[in-house]
């Protein structure tokens, strides 16, 4: 197809979409029709074929009272019964006409009000009697059986046997629409010589949107005869609004020439459709076609909508038990998933601990959890790079709490890789701050579809119009990349559980809270003592090394060489605890001092940190390599021991490296300056990483490397301090760094800061 054909046909479908099929100006000719004015009951408006019907032109109608043509006394109380709200034609009474040459002829009067009309619509009458005689016990019997039946197939298969029994149509057929308007023929019955279509799909494109419309609002349709040549209405327009004629629920309203022709095109003269509407939504259809035109009484007519009716309310009693059911199985399900997360620390590992649960929670193939960085997945998913592709994509979807699709490849055309793994996802947001998601995937399911024919449009050569389909024969169509639809039940259900799991996560929160407020309110006394402690025990540590040191010079000669190893000892342990002592003191009044934030050039500060410590590298093997490094706006003498720790920290592990090197740089990074010391040294494995940074944490034996376990510790403090934060990368044997991350401040922004600490 060429671009101009394609487009061609694009306007054609949007011009039969368009189609007032509300407002004909025409109605079908096997009666006729007259428009009245309320209270005066006079004629505005009549169908032209009242000639043939009564012998009177119908422009000498226009005008005259009602009561012209006959006696209006036994329909005016039936009149004053009608309401504007009930749209649907009622049958008033049966008339008579004197035609010319004196013979009667008795009509079935048919009423409605819609839109501020009065309408009346006459059609030859049957025989009362028979109807009753012959309708009522066929219908007695239909909802009998009706109640036994239980499988909806079954009540769609009595409905078309009771609807032929009824109408004498050739043949009748059920079909329920799926979510995109296709419909299913479930249930049929035919004569010999036509057509069968159970099991097969109509289209959704055969019944253009404002036809839905219409059999949503009127729940019957007659065509008596495909061949009818309509009878417009005289004038055309309302006289006194100057506006058409809404016959919407008209049974003589004219039909479109479109659908005319696709029932001559399927082998059909005569139809009758009776809507089944179930909670305001078009649910399905019970059609029915005959290959010879076919009259059918209003009786007829209002028995088979009748059936309609029942057969709604049967399906839509199953589908309410059916869907209670499955409310309930899904809440239990909901329960477990909600009592396996609030007794976990959190709520990945309440997932996890019910696996068969939360995939059968909507019956998916593989699931995910994410929080943060962390995805935890189970059953068969995407790989982990995919998943949180995925992630950041539904970020970017504003306003959506539930997202699903049943075809990944068509709705998330961003991540074309993700439709090799699953045709199918779910995907609740879990967190209203942070992109923390909790996904359900299926697999793809290859859909075999019968159609009643290609499903295909073209346009008519002659007239450029949509030309309806000619072909009703069975055509196969293979559907990949689908999974089985999400049913609006799991969709709300997977919102229940989102709600839910937002509630345990408010109460964890608020718990951490508690517990955060509990440790602070612990850490400042622990501060205070720790302060306390090593304040009152400077004294008396510095008399133990002072007397000790004044024992060796005053009574060394007299003591002995075991006497003087104590000695020694004492001295030792005196130094180190003073030593231990001094750090604890720094450390706790880290958490006390205030910041004083200036500009600190930190290359000029590891030059004065080298010079300090150059007599301690005498005889050493030490290449420095000293990067460029920027200004900071940080406190100069809190980093200035930060980097002094670390600077010390890489001598003392690279000592036994000949050279050791030590790095010391800087990198700019977004919003932050990251500060590090690398070392050649004795290195540690990284699965330790998370305790260097601890009060007293040693990675290496006191005997091989001093240190008291308290310089890192006192490293986070200084850069959490400054908002920052720090870790450490490493191998054995092959080096370490240290690294410490400080926010860009310019020494403006930074007065907020001094001012709060």
């Amino acid at each position: 197809m060429t671009t101009t054909e394609a487009q061609d046909l694009r306007e054609a479908i949007e011009r039969c979409a368009a189609e007032p099929i509300h407002i004909p100006g025409s109605i079908q000719p096997h009666g006729f029709l007259l428009v009245l004015s309320e209270p005066e009951l006079r004629v505005q408006q009549a169908s032209d074929n009242v000639r043939r019907w009564l012998g009177i032109e119908a422009e000498a109608l226009l005008g005259q009272p009602l009561s012209a043509l006959f006696a209006t006394a036994p329909i005016e109380a039936g009149l004053a019964g009608l309401t504007a709200d009930d749209h649907n034609p009622f049958h008033l009474s049966d008339v008579s006409f004197a035609l010319d040459g004196g013979s009667m002829q008795r009509f079935a009067l048919m009423a409605h009000r819609h839109a501020g009309r009065l309408i009346l619509e006459f059609e030859r009458a049957g025989n009362p009697g028979q109807a009753y005689d012959t309708l009522y016990p066929l219908m007695r019997t239909f909802v009998a059986q009706l109640q036994e039946t239980r499988e909806l197939d079954d009540l769609c298969r009595l409905a078309v046997e009771e609807v032929k029994r009824i109408s004498g149509f050739g043949r009748v057929k059920a079909y329920r629409f799926d979510a995109e308007g296709n419909g299913l023929v479930l249930a049929e019955v035919a004569e010999p010589g036509y057509a069968r279509y159970q099991g097969l799909c109509f289209p959704a494109a055969d019944i253009p949107p404002q036809a839905r419309r219409l059999y949503r609002e009127n729940l019957i349709r007659v065509i008596q005869d495909a061949n009818y040549q309509p009878s417009p209405l005289v004038p055309p327009f309302d006289p006194v609004s100057g506006a058409p004629l809404d016959l919407s629920f008209a049974a003589l309203r004219s039909v479109s020439p479109v659908h005319l022709q696709y029932m001559r095109n399927m082998g059909t003269l005569a139809s009758m459709s009776i809507s089944i509407v179930i909670r305001d939504r078009l649910w399905g259809l019970i059609s029915c076609h005959d290959a010879e035109p076919r009259a059918v009484s209003y009786q007829t007519r209002t028995a088979c909508e009748l059936l309609g009716r029942i057969l709604a309310l049967q399906i839509e009693a199953r589908e309410s038990a059916s869907l209670a059911q499955r409310k309930l199985e899904l809440r239990l399900q909901i329960v477990q998933l909600l009592s396996a997360m609030a007794d976990r620390d959190s709520i990945v590992e309440g997932f996890r601990q019910q696996p068969e649960v939360a995939l059968g929670f909507v019956g998916a193939s593989g699931a995910a959890i994410i929080s943060a960085d962390r995805c935890e997945t189970l059953g068969e998913t995407p790989d982990h790079e995919q998943i949180m592709q995925l992630a950041h994509w539904l970020a970017e979807q504003r306003d959506q709490l539930v997202f699903h699709s049943d075809c990944v490849s068509r709705d998330i055309p961003a991540l074309p890789a993700l439709a090799a793994h699953c045709a199918g996802i779910m995907a609740i947001p879990i967190s209203r701050l942070h992109a923390h998601y909790l996904i359900w995937f299926r697999p793809e399911q290859v859909k075999t579809v019968d159609w009643a024919g290609q499903p295909e449009k073209r346009i008519d050569g002659h007239s450029g119009a949509l030309s309806p389909r000619h072909s009703f024969e069975r055509w196969r169509e293979i559907l990949r990349g689908h999974a089985q639809p999400w049913e609006s039940v799991e969709i709300e259900g997977a919102l229940e559980l989102r709600n839910a799991v937002l509630g345990i996560v408010l109460r964890k929160a608020e718990e951490m809270a508690q517990l955060t407020g509990e440790l602070r309110a612990s850490n400042k006394e622990l501060e205070s003592f720790s302060y306390s402690v090593s304040h009152d025990l400077r004294a008396p540590l510095r008399h133990i090394a002072g007397y000790t040191e004044l024992l060796g010079e005053l009574e060394g000669s007299r003591l002995s060489e075991r006497g003087l190893r104590f000695l020694d000892n004492i001295a030792e342990a005196a130094s180190f605890a003073g030593t231990l002592v001094d750090n604890l003191l720094s450390f706790s009044q880290m958490g006390r001092s205030a910041l004083r934030l200036s500009d600190v050039d930190l290359g000029a500060l590891v030059a004065s940190i080298r010079e300090e410590i150059a007599p301690d590298c005498a005889g050493r093997q030490i290449e420095w390599q000293q990067r460029p490094m920027p200004i900071v706006v940080a406190d100069a003498a809190f980093i200035h021991m930060a980097l002094r720790n670390l600077i010390d920290n890489a001598l003392k592990y690279s000592r036994t490296r000949a050279p050791a090197v030590i790095e010391i740089g800087a990198e700019q990074r977004s919003g932050e300056v990251v500060v590090y010391v690398r070392d050649n040294g004795v290195g540690f494995d990284m699965q330790y990483a998370g305790k260097l940074f601890g009060v007293f944490q040693r990675l290496h034996r006191m005997e091989e490397f001093e240190g008291t376990g308290i310089g890192l510790a006192s490293v986070r403090r200084i850069i959490e301090r400054h908002d920052g934060h720090v870790w450490a990368e490493g191998q054995l044997d092959q080096g370490a760094t240290f690294y410490f991350a400080l926010p860009k401040l310019t020494y403006s922004s930074s007065l907020d800061r001094d001012n709060r600490c």
